[in-house]
């Protein structure tokens, strides 16, 4: 890991982040928690809310998947979306939910606003990001896909989506 230079935990806390936050909405697989922990612990994300029925550290599920990234990232949670949703809009981040919906902007097409924090909503594996909370967003992402499923595990998405917005966001 020294090779790497990775830093430490301890390191890693007090270090400056990305503007970005991340929100799960009810998702269920403890495997895709742990996968998002692992994400923003790789981007250096804020914080991730935990919100209903999505599972919560510790467990062994999302320690297979997140390796310890529990440990480095900072997380709430939160009995219901709309919880996190107000206190972020208090905290004055713009809100996108990655969703499939008539009102979506193609993620290749969103710019990200200079100066502005950002949290990223991911839904329910089965049910999406619920309607009151994409209601709430103030914009929803969809990545654009060519094959005939149109759909990915949130795993996929959020790696995709937060990369993207680091990228545009000029944080590396």
């Amino acid at each position: 890991m020294e090779e790497l230079e990775r830093v430490s935990v301890e390191e890693f806390k007090k270090m400056d982040k990305s503007p970005i936050v991340l929100v799960l909405d009810n998702v269920r697989s403890l495997n895709n928690v742990g996968s998002a922990f692992r994400t923003g612990d790789a981007f250096g994300v804020e914080k991730i809310y935990l919100c209903g029925i999505t599972g919560t550290p510790p467990h062994r599920d999302i320690q297979k998947t997140a390796l310890g990234a529990t440990e480095s990232v900072e997380w709430e949670y939160c009995l219901n979306t709309m919880i996190a949703m107000d206190k972020l809009k208090a905290e004055d981040y713009q809100i996108c939910a990655l969703e499939q919906v008539e009102r979506s902007v193609l993620l290749n097409k969103f710019t990200p606003e200079k100066g502005e924090k950002y949290a990223l909503v991911f839904g329910n594996e089965v049910f999406g990001v619920e309607e009151e909370v994409l209601n709430a967003c103030d914009a929803v992402l969809e990545i654009p896909q060519l094959g005939t499923k149109h759909s990915l595990n949130i795993s996929v998405s959020l790696g995709i989506a937060v990369w993207d917005l680091m990228v545009k966001m000029n944080q590396f």
